[in-house]
């Protein structure tokens, strides 16, 4: 007992230094923002901020706008908008010396002065990622991740890291070392996870553009939740070299690294100058497959898919909505709209991607914690890692017949041999064929469906881990997929939600209808899917809701 007190008391005092270090970091944020402001008060930082990224863009590369100008507006913002959502968790200090020494080029980069945030779990040369474990914290990055020294090879200027929930594992945003990230849009909302700070961070106009990861909706729901834009490409399109993953090894359920922004040109934009032969050469396993740019400017008539319910995840009255709206305007616009029904997607959540997140019992996911300080968010899935085999069958038994969900998800948390590992593998493979067969039977070019919004209250993720059905689908299947957001919950949206059941009437059901209630004029988002690898053709549909 006194060396666990020891040891509980030698974390506490790393999250503590690591406090300090975090305000000496907003310190340094504000000194510099209020610093330039008094040496350049003609500056106008209000429609340097008003400017969309093509057109801040622009301006960078003809010379019209200083970078330093562009870089300290954004500081100020972003310091100010993490005084209100706790959204940063690291200034880059070295930032400041990028823009100050920054000579323009007589080629600058796609990027050029372009401030940009980075998730928590992409290494920055430095600077701790600490998935939100105090184990992780004094351990600096030895170098930048791929990713991050393509950005600069391109001219942006990345200047913060932001806060994501404990492990990865959750689409709430808050940990025991920095805390409870807020949405920009309501303070009693979450901004979802787990990219959760750059969410709220990119919601509030703190950052024009931003990097994240996603295992099962971790880019595509705080987009949906902070009413922005974000894309999750094909999971090896992008280099994940160099970023931390919430389960190292686990390769069922695919993840992805992506871009968020306010607009889809912004996302476009973004992946016109990473996928360039620095990324090649840096990363080999990533395909040298350049930015389609006559896929994604093409105006020629789309087949569209759709669905507006997965029958496994209950559509919000607006999630409805919004997926009949939009695709009323695709039709009216001249695109063919076809109706699709995803088969069996119980199968698809409890059999594969619990299953394969979970293929060792937890044994992975409960290492992360040994001798660590646990977020209340993780202890379902913490106390089903220590449950035994046999107790897991047992409660899996008797939960089946009032609460079949939970009784699939403890079933899908037990052990799997080798051999259940490779027949996972397989039977992911042959879903994948099958649902990629139905999709070319229709002769589809995308798909519009719906994403989990609006955003829950604080607390709600940890209750609803099954809700993210919508998005992670396409972890599995490992196909791209954005969101777009066009809607906002309207009054009668509120009305009709009090006749929501649920699929499955069960406690789930319930807490998700209640998560759902008061939340008039947040916003809802679509998702928009491609076949993998085509993500210039998912942005091409992304574009074209957004002009809708």
């Amino acid at each position: 007992l006194l060396l666990r007190w020891r040891r509980r008391k030698g974390l506490w005092r790393k999250v503590k230094e690591a406090r300090q270090r975090h305000d000496r970091g907003l310190e340094q944020m504000e000194k510099v923002a209020l610093g330039f402001r008094k040496q350049h008060p003609s500056v106008d930082t209000v429609s340097i901020l008003s400017l969309p990224l093509p057109e801040l863009s622009k301006k960078l590369h003809d010379g019209s706008l200083p970078p330093e100008q562009v870089f300290y507006a954004y500081v100020g913002k972003a310091l100010q908008v993490t005084r209100e959502t706790n959204c940063i968790t690291d200034y880059l200090w070295e930032s400041e010396t990028q823009i100050q020494q920054a000579a323009r080029p007589e080629q600058p980069g796609l990027l050029y002065g372009v401030p940009v945030s980075i998730k928590d779990s992409i290494n920055c040369q430095g600077y701790d990622s600490t998935v939100g474990f105090v184990s992780n914290l004094n351990n600096p990055a030895a170098e930048d991740s791929v990713l991050v020294q393509v950005l600069k090879r391109q001219g942006a200027v990345p200047f913060v890291k932001t806060n994501v929930p404990q492990s990865l594992i959750s689409y709430d945003c808050e940990n025991l070392i920095f805390g409870q990230t807020f949405s920009p849009l309501l303070y009693t909302r979450t901004p979802g996870g787990s990219s959760g700070g750059e969410g709220a961070l990119i919601g509030a106009g703190g950052s024009i553009l931003g990097f994240g990861t996603d295992l099962g909706g971790s880019l595509r729901l705080p987009a949906a939740f902070c009413g922005i834009c974000a894309l999750k490409p094909t999971g090896n399109r992008l280099s994940k070299k160099g970023i931390i993953s919430g389960i190292a090894g686990q390769k069922s359920v695919v993840a992805a690294v992506g871009p968020m922004a306010k607009d889809v040109e912004s996302l476009a934009l973004s992946m016109r100058a990473l996928l360039c032969e620095d990324m090649f050469s840096l990363d080999s396993t990533v395909p040298p497959l350049p930015f389609k740019e006559e896929v994604y400017s093409s105006t020629r008539p789309l087949r569209i898919g759709y669905y507006e319910t997965d029958f496994f995840t209950m559509p919000s009255p607006a999630m409805r909505r919004a997926v009949r709206e939009t695709k009323q305007l695709l039709e009216d616009a001249g695109h063919t709209l076809v109706p699709f029904k995803v088969d069996n997607i119980n199968y698809f959540i409890f059999n594969l991607c619990m299953r394969g997140l979970f293929a060792d019992g937890g044994a992975s996911f409960l290492k992360k914690f040994k001798g660590e300080l646990e977020e209340k968010s993780m202890r379902l899935f913490l106390w089903l890692s220590r449950t035994p085999d046999w107790l897991k069958t047992l409660l899996s038994w008797i939960t089946k017949p009032f609460m079949p969900r939970l009784s699939g998800v403890i079933r899908s948390m037990r052990v799997n041999t080798v051999e259940d590992l490779w027949s996972l593998h397989h039977e992911i493979e042959e879903s994948r064929n099958k649902f990629i067969t139905q999709w070319k039977k229709l002769n589809l070019d995308v798909m519009l469906c719906p994403v989990l919004g609006p955003a829950l209250p604080i607390g709600y993720p940890r209750k609803l881990s099954v809700a993210v059905s919508y998005t992670i689908l396409y972890n599995c299947l490992d196909f791209p997929a954005g969101v777009v957001p066009v809607t906002t919950v309207t009054d009668e949206d509120e009305e009709e939600l009090k006749g929501y059941k649920g699929h499955f009437q069960d406690w789930w059901d319930w807490t998700l209808a209640k998560g759902f209630r008061g939340s008039v004029g947040l916003p809802v988002a679509v998702q928009c899917v491609a076949l993998p690898w085509q993500e210039e053709l998912c942005l091409r549909l992304m574009r074209e809701v957004e002009r809708l």
